[in-house]
């Protein structure tokens, strides 16, 4: 069963969720963030197969909607992350009957950024689940023209600011938004679009280096042939996670592409779904 709720409002928006109820009493919630470069996407990206295989699996889900840039900038978006969770903690079981002491943060892409920044929160998440995400927004593969998308037919800028809205968005749908982050990619100004920051302020939004032995214990799931965002992402920020004495897990995708998690029929997909219930089993029983 699905039930929308606004989790937060401000003087030019409101922030919506879907709560999806699994059949067993007081069980834990994962917390879905969507990805779309962080200019797009919505809480109703996530596959209806993922969904009830969560559900079924013994999980509430709570999918959730965020501030959307350039419109917003990517702090504004991380309170965002931060009031979901408050939210959950506070004022949802008041509606829901979950455990509010058992909660992860699950994201793909730049959901999975997001959900990868969550551990760095004041209020962090029992456990993080990361596909392809990203530690790291001051590296090249962010910050300088992707030659994955320069093979693209290039966007002028004047379309891509056309696509911008004057209000504050938290739903962007991909036919509408997704020539705002080509233009970016290709010209190397993605970063600056999000965040209106410079490299050095950048660190502070990179969960790589905010790394510490209070941080979640995390599981990120990568393709090696993903064109989007590196492979090699997912290498570092397990590394620096070892090194931090965080209980992590990298599991590889061999030839995987970026969203591989959406070829549900595929065996390694499945099978990497059920090495994620059994990390979030240990980590939220």
């Amino acid at each position: 069963m699905k039930t929308t709720v606004v989790y937060k409002k401000g003087e030019q928006f409101e922030i919506k969720a879907d709560f999806y109820s699994a059949p067993v009493q007081s069980a834990p919630v994962l917390v879905y963030i969507h990805g779309g470069g962080l200019l797009w996407g919505s809480r109703e990206d996530l596959k209806a197969e993922q969904v009830e295989f969560y559900l079924q699996s013994g999980f509430n889900v709570f999918s959730i909607d965020y501030r959307l840039a350039p419109e917003t900038k990517l702090p504004d978006i991380k309170t965002d992350i931060a009031d979901a969770l408050s939210w959950l903690k506070v004022e949802g079981t008041a509606q829901f009957d979950y455990n509010p002491e058992k909660i992860a943060v699950i994201g793909g892409s730049a959901g999975g950024y997001l959900a990868l920044l969550s551990g760095t929160l004041d209020t962090k998440p029992q456990a993080i689940v990361s596909f392809y995400g990203y530690g790291d927004i001051t590296g090249d593969w962010a910050r300088k023209p992707s030659p994955h998308y320069q093979k693209m037919t290039p966007v002028p800028k004047e379309l891509a600011d056309m696509l911008v809205s004057k209000d504050v968005i938290t739903v962007g749908p991909i036919q509408k938004r997704y020539a705002i982050y080509m233009h970016a990619r290709q010209t190397g100004v993605w970063i600056d679009k999000i965040s209106g920051m410079d490299t050095k302020e950048l660190s502070a939004l990179c969960p790589l280096h905010l790394v510490n032995s209070d941080y979640p214990p995390a599981l990120l799931l990568h393709g090696t042939n993903d064109e989007d965002v590196p492979y090699e992402q997912s290498v570092i920020m397990s590394e620096a996670l070892t090194d931090a004495g965080v209980e992590n897990q990298l599991i590889t995708i061999p030839n995987g592409k970026h969203v591989f998690d959406e070829d549900w029929e595929n065996e390694v997909v499945k099978d990497a779904f059920k090495d994620v219930v059994q990390f979030l089993r240990k980590h939220l029983s």
